[in-house]
């Protein structure tokens, strides 16, 4: 659907000026190009289409303005034409002249030509001819793009193209031959572009331009023409418009070939999981004894127990190694489960667990969550809250992935749980439950499962035959499996089932897991399997939805269908790989209901449940509509040679449909009769389509799903062809599917925009790489075309067909991709005006963000039409397949919702199926075909021939003869055209070693349709300069010239090592299109003759090098060759027939001279198993050479003896196109002979090309003194905080407030009263770990403040982008405020009052990483060179490099153009044997006093089966060994070594420091966790001067003595010396002058007694601190800093083991000695004493109800514990019968401890268990414990409640009991705090807390205790007895008497319980028994005295 305007001319202007004009429709609207100096007419003769979604409206209107186009000021209309379209939608063509309209809607005389086409929706308006749907999209920019609208970013609204057809109707005469094959050269050829397709070159000149071939300008001309239009015109604002629109679609019939070939999914890689679970926190339960299991997929391992604690420290690091494929990798599910009382004898019971997928770790940054909380939740009782937290740190590491470890902020940071939990972002923090309801409804199309004979047998015996397949469903997700019913014996299985997992909402595991299995008791496979990505199926957004899916079909592949018992791919059908064949569809969908779980209906468990489903109705997923396939093989060359004897044909299946050998059980045909199901009113519709036009055209045809079998021909040695010269056999299919095509259509414009972005984005890249001009503009160019491209998809997917089979996600997910194109569109055009020179990284990065996040969208979860097939069959087996997504051939009318290869030619590769692609088995191509595909509906058929090469006639089925739409079953070509191709091979580079030498022998294969030719061999080299022109005569293409011009095939180009015996090995292929000249063009500028370009060679997936070639093919004109340009070129005698490149072609050259610095070898290894004993290395550029001295002994001195050599060589001018240089080291033996040791090919010489200095710059430096300021950095702000320090380094660092200046403090020392508890450390006090712990903070505040501005500045761009767009993120907002939140909290915990000043301490430099990162590996003169030996292994890993290498060179190179600038070699002392290199030092050996001081390591990988490690430091140097194994450290990962080692080595023999991290073993040998290696050699001898790193300031006593043996000042003067700087010259008051640069500073040192003395030293090492400041010499100088290091293992090649703390310090032995090392031995820790007296309780709840009276009472006692040491727990005695809850105790607890203050931690040293051999050390918080209980005597006790007291940092105790609430424990309000290393002694009152059963905090008691803290000295004066005992006893408490214990006492127990609460109730009693007694008797005795009365006895 398109509407079409040609504006041909606009006439009767007045005046002479530049005209322009504008045509709008529908909002959209184009500008013309300019047309200069028009006097009355202007014949703009332009073309412009709008492809439009819904139908035309009869009221619509078309506008077109002219104006008078202005270069400076705005333009000015001169008049308006509008035109109602009614006429034009009934008549669908019009040509209109008619007059313009001015302001005034007054008529003018100028008038306007215009014609109109609309083709509608359906096809129906206008007859279109032959040739008017041979066209394709996208040729030509709208206007051409060298015209000035380019310049005019207002005037390119939309890149929207014309289509070569439309040019065709109004072209006059067919000239299409001339379609500007211009438009496709690029601005600026792009070297290094994966596929070079068709680009033809940049036109040099224009005057060869014929009228309708655009040119692209050069970058140059552009900004001239910019000056010359645009007068004042901003650079800044021009954009470039796609150049590339033509390597998109290189031409119009064909589609890029895709160049890597591997498929990369399904392969195994090393994936390591570390885990660290650092404690929990409110775990639910009273006095637990919780262990955390830790489970990754199946492997589970456990923590230690931690008794009765709900917040337990552990500290525990896990490891869990896989070597699995991504796919199954990234959804194994970690959980992290809570065990209460776990042992031995019991599994113990759960507390809560947490569970989240692999893969949702790795997606983090860094891929790894931080020292965050995760919520635990009872998966058996959803109704209940959360179950605690547990602080753990995850990374996922893969092969490669480097992981840093962050310096993250404080610790009180991290106590705000809510703020850190373990959730990755967007997700928020209350989840709740939800139900995933997964409805399987029924499959089809299932492959038979079981072997046939029983089947067979049964037939034969009762006649009934069954479906040989049972199947049933199997989903899994969030760890957990579903299963529906078994349906046996179906094919076509109903279940109407639906499958019920309950799970947090959002979940953290992203795919469901979809199986269809066979049922089968030997034998359960999956038949196969299906993910459900839950990200593309929901949105989390503001306008998001839930999850939802379906119903629809989901279509599954997986291995063929032919039934194996043992099937070699069963992988695939496990959904690894991609699947090489389809197995079935099943129809299901998905719903998610957030559950209630306060609603008492509710199951709370969370067990999978399956239930019936309510069954769907047929026609939900569509209508069945009959779709049409149609494909053409064109050519089928390179079918590997295995395959080559037997006849060859190929089968194309969709679905299905079209497999004869093993599809369907089934007729094919049962759909088309019962029309989809019992819907009477489709099978109707079928049948009325059936009987219009098509019903009678192709009768009942049937489909030809494989072409005839024929046999292959010889191509050469390893290949084949089939003969399919001017026949091409032809496949057609019919099949029936719902018909669901706009979801592909709304995917097939996303990644049509996509698609263009990445070209886009690649040129950019490419521009960038190859220093092109002006990379900025090509990106705006991208990014309007991105908005536009974007918009465009807004109104096309808008039009919306409201069918009945529109799922909710068809809805939503439209919804949401129109949201999110919009605001990309909006973004895009922001971004558009923000891209500068400056800022295009930074856009590029962002760029490449709207790219994956269009990729991602483009995915269409539900699918539709499956995909096809092709596979090659020989001998009905089947061989070699390829896979096309149904959708890239899907036909629409619209343009861009066609598919990108829909009617063109498509080069495709066959590949193995399955585990037999990896590899070099993967790499041969298994046939390589070219091939037409059409898929669309039957009824739309009518063009399927359309797009294929022109020139045929059709061949058909008897029957459908003289059926026009009857398809062919081949065409025949008539027309046929001769070339010469010619292949200019010039030369590789970087290729694959693939021989044992590490070298190749490679010859270059070239494949052009069926015939190929082979360049020379080159022996032993890795960049061949081939220089060769192979010459294919006699290449026959068919089709029409003019096609053939534009749309040549594509050129093979495969590169082989030569073997003296069996086959050459491959080593890596690429692609090239020709290009191509008609025989009736000349062969002249700008075109021809081609220029070199640099092709990307891969191999499997990666890369392997790049080719520099051209390519041209010449068509043979009737003349015959003598036409052809003649092949001139110098004919080398000696090289026989090879003919070279030609000269036009091959590069031009200039005479360069390459100097070598040949320094020494390092490290050789054995040759052979011989030493190398004397080596020389043979250096190579472009055939000429220099060999280096020959080293008379290896062994002894490595060194070369003559260090600079030089030779001359002819380089090309172009610096991309120079050769590498290669190194070659040779080993000479005796006799004469020659090994090979090891090669080096230096690839780019660019960093070693000397350009000379610019004249101008020289001079600012050497004008007046230049004052540089000295002003004391801006100290940093740091919190008064605890910091934590590291990952896991348990050291809490207390941080200076504010760091003043020492007079202060000298003043407070003075007379200021200072408050005793701020004590601060005096200078003896401090010793390097203070320095080392307050450099960490700041490293980590300036790591923070970092992150902050990198979040601050990405806030703001985004406010920037979002701007201009409406829906801006809430969560943003939301982010936001949280974030200031944060701050003012932490504003407010700063102290208020006046900050305490406090000293500063002296600090260095810590790095995060090795010192080479920060210095650039120390090669500023010497660079090290990796030599190679030995194949590349067959994986693509480049590990494999580490193996090879079997040396180093070390030297350095200098190329520079003949002849040298004299300023040089003029210079004072310039040495000419020195060449470039003048002033390095001599190479003699030379004697190093090497310092190694190791200060920790962290994240050690657990070698022992505990998940610890007893870790030691090893160091060697050359032969120096030296092992600290006595001094192990037990049981620790983060062990603090804290040793210097001195070495004393002598370079060059020993200059590889390895530093290595061993695990002690009691038994057997110890094990490598890892080590680092340290190049001292290059640190030595590095301008930085890395020898002994400069301190921040010279002191020479105490803490921070100046380490180096050189003072500064003479450091400084042997600097100026070295540089020949003049000075330095020190003046007086602090001033120093180097060169014109003035430093000041203080004038005088303080020594040990407090004596002043004057010295220049510190303005000395001022200027050592600003050495970078000094013009020419200066460089930064390594301050004195502590290096991390990442160990390494080479058994896990990689995967870091752990990182090291160390720096070296090196001293020249002839030098003075330096002093003794510097102390830096751990901390002791310091021994203290807790006292802890327990007076009294309070209100302790009652538990125990007494026997006789059911009072409650309790019988207390308080126990109590150091955090850590819960097995020395101290009881009180317990105070029986409490009965209001107050006990009394006076009973004194002791607790010896040791403490290290500087990290604020408790030492513990204990064995682990009975078995371990010595004691561990842990380091833990201290915390005391406290808790109370009711004694039971014959169950357990009960616990009644507790509270644990920070030491460091606890509330003060309320001074009453009535004062002490339940804020006191929970820390809701604020309270003072204390900590009883300042407070000493602490007394008051604390409460005791318990949960409820609702899960509050409660208090359940008040204690009264005194906390007493001595230093074991002040212990041993004062000694304390334990409980009431001597010395110092306490007195016995008062207790009331009713405690006494009634069994020993019963009597007084009685009389007390009784007397005293019941007495008048027991009177009452007595009374009322008399009284009963007295009553009895009467009645007892009455009878007896009343007859004695009556009868008067």
């Amino acid at each position: 659907m398109a509407l079409i305007v040609r504006l041909k001319t606009v006439t009767d202007l007045r005046g002479k000026g530049d005209r322009i004009a504008k045509v709008a429709f529908r909002g959209l609207s184009f500008y013309t190009r300019v047309l200069e100096n028009c006097e009355d007419e202007a014949p703009f003769d332009e073309t412009f289409r709008w492809p439009i979604a819904s139908s035309v409206d009869v009221n619509e209107m078309l506008e077109i303005q002219v104006f008078n186009y202005s270069k400076v000021f705005s333009n000015r209309l001169i008049g308006t034409f509008q035109m109602v379209l009614q006429k034009v939608v009934e008549e669908g063509q019009l040509e209109v002249t008619d007059t313009l309209i001015d302001d005034n809607n007054a008529a003018i005389q100028t008038s306007i030509s215009i014609e109109i086409r609309y083709q509608a929706m359906d096809g129906t308006v206008g007859a279109w001819n032959d040739n008017e749907f041979l066209e394709t999209p996208n040729v030509r920019s709208d206007g051409d793009p060298h015209e000035t609208d380019i310049l005019l970013p207002s005037h390119r609204q939309s890149p929207s193209k014309t289509s070569a057809a439309e040019r065709a109707l109004w072209r006059r005469g067919r000239d299409k031959e001339k379609i500007g094959r211009e438009a496709e050269s690029r601005a600026g050829k792009g070297v290094f572009s994966a596929m070079k397709l068709g680009k033809a070159r940049v036109p040099k000149d224009d005057h060869h331009r014929k009228q309708d071939e655009p040119a692209v300008l050069e970058a140059e001309d552009l900004d001239q023409k910019a000056m010359r239009l645009g007068g004042g015109l901003d650079p800044d604002t021009i954009s470039l418009a796609s150049v590339t629109a033509v390597t998109t679609n290189v031409s119009n019939k064909r589609s890029k070939p895709d160049i890597k070939i591997e498929p990369s999914a399904g392969r195994p890689m090393d994936y390591q999981v570390s885990i660290t679970v650092i404690e929990a926190r409110q775990l639910v339960g009273l006095n637990m004894d919780p262990v955390v299991c830790v489970e990754v997929g199946d492997e589970k391992k456990y923590t230690s127990m931690k008794e009765s604690t709900n917040c337990p420290y552990y500290n525990e690091y896990f490891v869990f190694d896989f070597h699995v494929s991504p796919d199954v990798m990234f959804d194994k599910i970690i959980k992290l489960s809570v065990i209460h009382s776990k042992n031995l004898l019991r599994s113990g019971t759960l507390v809560g667990s947490f569970k989240m997928d692999v893969g949702t770790v790795y997606t983090q940054p860094e891929h790894q969550f931080y020292h965050k909380w995760a919520i635990l939740s009872d998966p058996e009782d959803i109704t209940a809250g959360l179950k605690g937290y547990v602080k753990v740190d995850i990374a996922v590491v893969g092969k490669g992935d480097n992981i840093k470890t962050p310096h993250k902020a404080n610790e009180t940071d991290e106590d705000d749980i809510e703020g850190n939990l373990l959730l990755p972002d967007g997700v928020p923090s209350e989840r709740q439950w939800a139900r995933f309801y997964i409805k399987i409804y029924r499959a089809e199309g299932l492959p038979r499962m079981n072997t046939s004979i029983m089947a067979n047998v049964k037939k034969a015996l009762i006649g009934e035959n069954k479906d040989l397949v049972d199947p049933y469903v199997q989903v899994l997700f969030a760890g957990q499996k579903g299963k529906t019913s078994v349906q046996k014996s179906s094919y076509e299985p109903l279940w109407n089932e639906q499958i019920v997992f309950t799970e947090m909402f959002p979940p953290l595991c992203k795919r469901i897991k979809v199986q269809i299995r066979d049922s089968d008791k030997v034998n359960d496979v999956a038949i196969g399997t299906h993910f459900i990505d839950l990200r593309k199926i929901s949105n989390e957004g503001d306008k998001g939805f839930l999850p939802a899916f379906g119903p629809a079909w989901v279509n599954m592949y997986g291995s063929t269908r032919n039934y194996t018992l043992m099937d070699e791919h069963q992988d695939l059908n496990e959904g690894l790989g991609e699947g090489v064949s389809f197995r079935a569809r099943l129809l299901l969908a998905l719903a998610v209901e957030i559950l209630d779980t306060s609603n008492p209906e509710i199951t709370s468990s969370t067990e999978v449940q399956m239930e019936q489903a309510t069954p769907v109705a047929d026609n939900c997923t569509g209508k069945m509509e009959e779709f049409f396939l149609f494909g053409s093989f064109l050519e089928a060359t390179m079918i590997d040679r295995k395959n080559g004897d037997k006849p060859i044909n190929f089968e194309v299946t969709i679905g299905n449909y079209g497999n004869e050998i093993d599809g369907m059980s089934k007729p094919i045909f049962r759909k088309r009769k019962d029309g989809g199901g019992d819907g009477g009113e489709e099978e109707s519709q079928l049948l009325e389509n059936e009987s219009d036009e098509e019903g009678t055209d192709d009768g009942e045809f049937v489909p030809v799903s494989s072409t005839p079998p024929m046999r292959p021909l010889i191509t050469d040695r390893n290949y084949f062809h089939l003969p399919y010269f001017d026949k091409k056999p032809c496949i057609y299919i019919k099949s029936w599917w719902q018909d669901q095509r706009r979801r592909l259509y709304n995917s097939n414009i996303m990644d049509k925009i996509a698609d263009k972005l990445e070209e886009g984005l690649n040129d950019v890249h490419e521009m960038i790489k190859t220093e092109k001009p002006h990379p900025e503009r090509r990106l705006r160019g991208v990014l309007e075309e991105l908005s536009s491209g974007c918009l465009r998809f807004v109104t096309l997917s808008n039009k919306d067909q409201n069918h009945s089979s529109r799922t909710r996600l068809d809805r939503e997910r439209l919804k949401s991709c129109m949201r999110e194109l919009e605001t990309m569109g909006q973004q895009a055009k922001t971004m558009r005006s923000q891209v500068k020179k400056t800022t295009i990284r930074d856009k590029l990065k962002q760029a490449q963000n709207f790219l994956q996040k269009l990729r991602f969208l483009a995915e269409e979860p539900q699918h539709s039409i499956p995909d096809i097939f092709i596979w090659m069959m020989s001998n009905n087996k089947r061989i070699a397949y390829v896979r096309i997504p149904s959708k890239d051939i899907l036909y629409s009318i619209v343009d861009e919702e066609m598919g990108k290869d829909c009617a063109k030619v498509k080069t495709v590769f066959l590949r193995l199926p399955g585990k037999r692609g990896f590899g070099p088995a993967g790499w041969t191509v298994q046939a390589k075909m070219e091939i037409y595909l059409w898929l669309g509906l039957n009824k739309q058929r009518k063009d399927f021939l359309g797009g294929l090469p022109c020139g045929f006639e059709e061949r058909k089925l008897p029957k459908g003869q003289g059926v026009p739409s009857f398809p062919p079953i081949s065409l025949l070509y008539t027309k046929k055209q001769v070339f010469q191709l010619r292949v200019h091979m010039y030369q590789a580079r970087s290729l694959f070693a693939a021989d044992s030498s590490g070298l190749s022998d490679p010859f270059a294969r070239v494949f052009f349709i069926s015939q190929s030719q082979c360049t020379e061999i080159l022996n032993e080299t890795l960049c061949p300069t081939w220089d060769q022109l192979l010459v294919f005569d006699n290449v026959e293409l068919y089709g029409e010239a003019h096609e053939m011009r534009d749309d040549p095939p594509i050129i093979v180009i495969e590169i082989y090592d030569q073997d003296t015996v069996g086959k050459a090995d491959f080593m890596g292929r690429t692609f090239a299109k020709p290009l191509v000249k008609m025989s009736d063009e000349e062969y002249s500028p700008p075109r021809f003759p081609p220029q070199l370009e640099y092709y990307q060679i891969y191999r499997g997936n990666s890369t392997a090098g790049d080719l520099l070639a051209a390519f041209e093919l010449l068509q043979i004109g009737p003349a015959g060759k003598l036409d052809l340009p003649p092949i001139d070129g110098p004919t080398d005698i000696d090289r026989g027939p090879i003919l070279p490149v030609p000269l036009g072609i091959r590069p031009v050259l200039s005479k360069y001279r390459v100097e070598i610095l040949f320094w020494g070898l390092r490290d050789l290894k054995r040759v052979n198993l011989a030493q190398v004993d004397r080596p020389r290395v043979d250096i190579e550029c472009a055939g000429r050479g220099v060999q280096s001295s020959l080293i008379q002994n290896y062994k002894k001195n490595p060194n070369f003896s003559t260090l600079v050599k030089w030779f001359e060589v002819d380089l090309p001018e172009n610096e991309l196109l120079h050769p590498p240089l290669n190194i070659r080291v040779v080993d000479c033996r005796a006799f004469g002979r020659y090994t090979l040791v090891g090669s080096h090919a230096v690839n780019t010489l660019r960093k070693f090309i000397y350009r000379p200095p610019d004249k101008k710059a020289q001079h600012w430096s050497m004008a007046g003194e230049i004052v540089v300021n000295m002003e004391p950095e801006v100290p940093i702000k740091k919190m008064e905080t605890m910091v934590k320090l590291e990952a896991h380094s348990d050291a809490v660092v207390k941080v200076d407030v504010s760091e003043e200046e020492k007079e202060k403090k000298k003043k407070k020392k003075k007379g200021s009263v200072e408050e005793p508890e701020e004590e601060e450390p005096d200078e003896s006090m401090l010793d390097w770990w203070s320095k080392y712990f307050a450099s960490i903070e700041t490293m980590k505040e300036l790591l923070r403040q970092q992150e902050a501005a990198a979040a601050d500045s990405e806030e703001k761009e985004e406010m920037e982008m979002t701007d201009g767009s409406k829906g801006q993120g809430k969560t943003k907002e939301k982010g936001k405020a949280l974030k200031e939140d944060k701050k003012k909290k932490q504003q407010q915990q700063l102290p208020d009052a006046p900050e305490k000043k406090k000293q500063k301490i002296d600090e260095m430099k810590v790095y995060p990483k090795e010192l080479e990162a920060e210095f650039d590996s120390f090669e500023d003169w010497l660079h090290t060179f990796n030599l190679f030996r030995g194949k590349i292994g067959d994986d693509d890993d480049s590990t494999a490099d580490e193996d090879r290498i079997v040396g180093r060179f070390k030297g350095s190179l200098c190329v520079y153009k003949v002849p040298l600038p004299n300023d040089i070699t003029k210079e004072a002392g310039y040495d000419p044997n020195f060449g470039m290199f003048q002033g390095i030092p001599s190479n003699d050996p030379l004697n190093v006093l090497v310092r190694v001081y190791v200060v920790r390591a962290t994240d050690l990988h657990p070698a022992d089966i505990n998940g610890k490690a007893d870790p030691y430091i090893v160091i060697k140097l050359g032969k120096t060994d030296i092992k600290d194994k006595e001094n192990y450290i037990s049981k620790q990962l983060n062990p603090i070594f804290g040793k210097s080692f001195d070495i004393e080595a002598t370079f060059p023999m020993e200059s590889m420091l390895t530093v290595a991290v061993y695990d002690w073993d009691l038994v057997g040998s110890d094990d490598l966790i890892g080590e680092t290696k340290i190049d001292l050699e290059n640190r030595y001898y590095s301008k930085h001067r890395a020898t002994c790193g400069i301190s921040k300031t010279y002191s020479i006593h105490g803490y921070n003595i100046w380490r180096d043996p050189q003072k500064p000042a003479q450091i400084l003067s042997k600097l100026c010396k070295e540089g020949k700087v003049d000075g330095p010259h020190y003046g007086p008051g602090g001033r120093v002058k180097v060169m014109n640069r003035v430093f000041t500073g203080p004038t005088e040192v303080e020594d040990e007694n407090g004596q002043k003395k004057q010295t220049d030293e510190h303005v000395a090492l001022t200027v050592l601190h600003h050495w970078e400041e000094i013009p020419r010499v200066g460089c930064q100088l390594v301050p004195e800093h502590v290096e991390t290091r990442p160990l390494l293992n080479p058994d896990k090649p990689g995967i870091e083991q752990g990182r090291l703390e160390l720096w070296v310090d090196m001293f020249p032995m002839d030098m003075p000695a330096p002093g003794p090392a510097i102390d830096i031995s751990p901390r002791k820790p310091k021994k203290y004493e807790l006292r802890v007296i327990v007076w009294n309780t309070d209100e302790v709840v009652l538990e125990d109800d007494d026997y006789f009276t059911g009072e409650k009472s309790s019988d207390i006692f308080v126990r109590g514990w150091l955090k850590g040491q819960q097995e020395d727990k101290q009881d009180t005695d317990v105070h029986y019968h409490s009965l209001t809850g107050e006990g009394n105790f006076n009973w004194r607890y002791i607790f010896p401890f040791d403490y290290l203050a500087a990290e604020e931690k408790i030492v513990i040293s204990k064995k682990e268990s009975m078995f371990s051999w010595d004691e561990t050390e842990y380091k833990i918080p201290a915390r005391l414990t406290l808790q109370v209980w009711d004694a039971d005597h014959f169950s357990a006790d009960d616990f009644l409640g507790g509270i644990e007291l920070d030491l460091n940092h606890f509330p003060r105790g309320a001074k009453t009991a009535k004062q002490c609430t339940l804020e006191l424990g929970t820390g809701e309000t604020e309270v003072p705090m204390v900590s009883i290393f300042k407070q000493k002694r602490v007394k008051g009152w604390w409460p005791f807390l318990a949960r409820d059963e609702n899960d509050e905090m409660e208090m359940t008691g008040k204690v009264e205790a005194e906390l007493h803290l001595l230093t074991t000295e002040e212990a041993e004066k004062s000694p304390a007895g334990l409980a009431r005992n001597e010395p110092d006893p306490l007195e016995k408490p008062n207790r009331p008497d009713t405690s006494f214990i009634w069994f020993l006492n019963p009597l007084k127990s009685i009389r007390y319980l009784i007397c005293t609460r019941y007495k008048w109730l027991i009177i009452k009693i007595i009374l009322a028994l008399l009284l009963l007694i007295m009553v009895g008797l009467f009645l007892y005795s009455m009878p007896g005295y009343m007859v004695k009365k009556l009868l008067g006895a």
